[in-house]
């Protein structure tokens, strides 16, 4: 396993839970709170974009790689050519940013809005390195990888080797303790600050996107890991119910006990992040179907925790 921050510690627990043996390969940078049997690999290869497998790791009695960072193409012929002969299988982790929509709606992909909810067949981007800069960030900004960040050319490579079958699992805007991204956190903000009122666009009110509780994410990613099923597929990840973003707010205010309302007022008076007309809904009807996938914390307690 090669680890992402926010997940990566709730997978672990879960498989060791389970019983398997669980080996992580990460910097060494930050440790957290797991099983006493996780074996842990230390090396500066696995910064991101994973430069490479040390022996070490490749040296292991290994069944099934869970990769949970690639970055782009690079990185995943990196680990495809390390564990093949090695593993069964590899498992590895993507976003529902290939999707055109999301392409729609950054202003990116021309024409009009994809219908939700979208499916793993759905038309991908077709245009490439959405979070590039120009210039290119410099050598010692810590988001240099992002120049390089590309899931549909990851996804190519890890699906595209029938020697070492994968699986790419698709995430949503993953919220939750530990989130990085603090997804919560412009809204919790001002309802600690006692703000009356939380005004939105009536565009921007009732755009929806797939979002997924961080403990609901990570057993669908221990579900991948485990079910031999699981190869050569693609899944969509997410919370089965998907809020609009006014309801989203409110659960977030009840969580908060917050005592204010949400105004939606005309559009126009308030800057949109995008193309918000572009619903940015996924189906996650085939990783429930195929591999018995449930969430495990309902949205309203998981909106609860998170707040918390």
């Amino acid at each position: 396993m090669v680890a992402r921050a926010c997940l990566a510690p709730h997978v672990i627990r879960k498989l060791c839970a389970l019983g398997h043996e669980v080996t992580i390969l990460h910097t060494g940078a930050h440790e957290v709170d797991l099983p006493s049997q996780t074996h842990h690999i230390h090396s500066a290869l696995a910064r991101l974009p994973v430069a490479g497998i040390p022996r070490e790791a490749i040296d292991v009695a290994l069944e099934v790689v869970l990769f949970m960072v690639p970055v782009g193409e690079e990185d995943a012929r990196t680990v495809m050519a390390a564990f093949t002969c090695v593993a069964r299988r590899v498992v590895a982790i993507s976003s529902m940013d290939v999707y055109r929509a999301y392409g729609i709606i950054h202003g990116i992909e021309p024409g009009p809005p994809e219908p939700v909810p979208i499916n793993e067949d759905a038309p991908l981007r077709t245009r490439l390195y959405p979070y590039r800069e120009s210039p290119p960030r410099t050598g010692d900004d810590p988001e240099r990888f992002l120049d390089d960040y590309e899931k549909i050319l990851a996804e190519s490579v890890i699906m595209g080797d029938p020697s070492l079958p994968g699986t790419m699992l698709r995430l949503p805007m993953v919220y939750g303790p530990e989130d990085p991204g603090h997804r919560l956190l412009k809204y919790v903000k001002r309802m600690d600050d006692g703000r009356p009122t939380i005004l939105l666009d009536q565009i921007g009110a009732r755009w929806r996107g797939s979002r997924g509780f961080v403990e609901n994410v990570a057993h669908a990613i221990t579900l991948a890991v485990i079910r031999d099923e699981a190869a050569a597929r693609i899944y969509n990840v997410g919370d089965e119910q998907t809020l609009s973003e006014a309801e989203w707010i409110g659960a977030i205010g009840r969580a908060a006990k917050w005592n204010g309302e949400i105004t939606v007022v005309p559009t126009g008076r308030i800057p949109l992040a995008g193309n918000m007309e572009q619903q940015w809904v996924t189906s996650t009807a085939r990783i429930r179907r195929e591999l018995g996938y449930s969430d495990l914390v309902p949205l309203y307690e998981a909106a609860a925790r998170a707040v918390e």
